[in-house]
């Protein structure tokens, strides 16, 4: 098939048997077809999609690779030119899928794109995850457009131009496989959380485009595997925070005109400055009584100095837009 919409599916039978009826009708009559990959879920998904939808192939893995290691795996044994990484708590309406094939189809340099990302719950607003496609600020604070922090607006049009984006979320991504390949798929050191970011940043730095695909959209309810209060889900934030900068931020700088060993001393002051404000947050969650909060910063960064590797380098990296030259947390913090 030229494209196979994958889920990476954990612990999420309720969401597979609500919504991927309409995922599956969705793909009819095009050269497109869905894979169900799972993680080891222990709450009988696995059987629910050999019972209730046959045609539709399952990929068991033996453990919970979590979704970098889990699409890494699965894509290996699927077959196509474009893979969608989806969501298993995303609602797809009618024609969905063929925006992006045709957008992919009429630009050859774009490495990946996604639809417009709206609440499941409130039909007029962007949903949280990717709104209308992503950015990253001078320190590495990941936003979007449409969503700064916990602000969320309405969509009104307003962001309906496919380019000035980092990139676009990985709850409903497209990528070009022969790309995805090439650059080692996502980064397993991740596990989950920004590994989209750092994909869509690699993919930038070598040169192509990620687009944000306005004509499709989806509704994403958000939060199926892990809850936003969720000490795991903080550390693994501030891990992989620092993991992405170190990987693209040299090649960045590079980009920029620097030449490899200034890129790379400037990429390690950002990161220390990064790290001093990541302390900043550490110690504001101790002051307002969420210890769990603070000791899963200090584990993030235990983490990180763990499994922190150098870059690598582009022979001749292009500049990736969607970087945010200011500071974003005062805006989404005073709106200034």
């Amino acid at each position: 098939m030229k494209t196979a919409v994958v889920i990476l599916n954990y612990n999420t039978r309720n969401y597979l048997e609500q919504f991927l009826p309409g995922l599956v009708a969705s793909c009819e009559g095009l050269d497109a077809g869905v894979v169900v990959a799972d993680n080891a879920s222990r709450d009988g998904s696995a059987d629910l999609v050999r019972e209730r939808f046959p045609d539709v192939p399952l990929i068991c893995l033996d453990e919970n690779f979590g979704f970098t290691g889990g699409y890494n795996r699965a894509l290996d044994s699927v077959k196509a030119e474009y893979y969608v990484l989806i969501n298993s708590d995303i609602e797809v309406p009618a024609g969905w899928l063929s925006p992006l094939v045709a957008w992919m189809d009429a630009h050859p340099r774009c490495g990946a794109c996604g639809p417009k990302l709206i609440s499941y719950s409130r039909r007029d607003c962007f949903e949280y995850a990717g709104a209308a496609g992503g950015l990253v600020d001078r320190w590495g604070y990941p936003f979007c457009r449409g969503r700064v922090m916990q602000k969320i607006e309405q969509d009104h049009g307003q962001y309906d131009i496919p380019g000035g984006i980092l990139w676009v979320s990985g709850a409903c991504l497209m990528v070009r496989a022969s790309l995805w390949k090439e650059l080692g798929g996502l980064d397993d050191r991740f596990f989950a959380h920004m590994e989209e970011i750092d994909l869509c940043w690699r993919m930038q730095l070598r040169g192509f485009q990620v687009n944000l695909v306005p004509e499709s959209a989806v509704y994403h309810i958000g939060g199926g595997t892990l809850p936003n209060e969720s000490p795991f889900k903080l550390r693994l934030n501030f891990r992989n925070n620092l993991l992405l900068l170190e990987n693209n931020l040299p090649a960045t700088f590079v980009a920029q005109g620097l030449d490899e060993r200034h890129a790379r001393h400037k990429a390690r002051r950002r990161i220390f400055t990064r790290i001093l404000l990541d302390g900043c947050s550490a110690l504001v969650y101790l002051l307002k009584g969420k210890g769990s909060f603070c000791k899963a910063v200090v584990s993030a960064h235990r983490e990180y100095r763990r499994l922190r590797r150098p870059g690598t380098i582009p022979p001749s990296p292009a500049l990736p837009e969607g970087l945010y030259k200011g500071w974003i947390v005062p805006k989404g913090l005073f709106g200034k």
